[in-house]
């Protein structure tokens, strides 16, 4: 059983930065896949980014690619994901998922039922 449990969220002025953490605990960590997800009011829940188990492969949603970065350091059981340029469209609770995922297809990566384990969400909040 792993437990996620995320920071870093908060409130940001449109074009500001912010840097989400993710910290991993109860299982090995390097096996996993970690994912971002989110999901703001009214709306399903959307891939945001992902990094394969020893970081070498991230994949990245097109709404966030160049401005987000996702890493992680499994010598500290977290993974980050480095926020950029922020837009109010950004606004929404993020998600940190783990999952079992060892395709080389990108699709897999980004489907949320591939990700076993969930954390309790951080609120992001960008203003105009």
């Amino acid at each position: 059983q792993v437990q996620l449990v995320e920071s870093g969220g908060g409130l940001v002025q449109a074009g500001g930065s912010l840097r989400l953490s993710c910290a991993a605990s109860g299982g090995t960590f390097s096996r996993y896949t970690m994912g971002w997800f989110r999901q703001a009011p009214g709306k399903e829940r959307e891939f945001v980014a992902a990094i394969n188990w020893s970081g070498g492969n991230t994949y990245y949603a097109d709404v966030v690619k160049g401005r987000f970065t996702i890493s992680r350091d499994n010598a500290k059981n977290r993974v980050y994901l480095q926020m950029n340029s922020l837009k109010p469209e950004d606004t929404a609770v993020y998600y940190c998922a783990a999952g079992e995922i060892y395709y080389s297809s990108s699709t897999y990566y980004t489907e949320p039922a591939r990700y076993k384990y969930w954390g309790q969400g951080t609120q992001v909040t960008v203003s105009s």
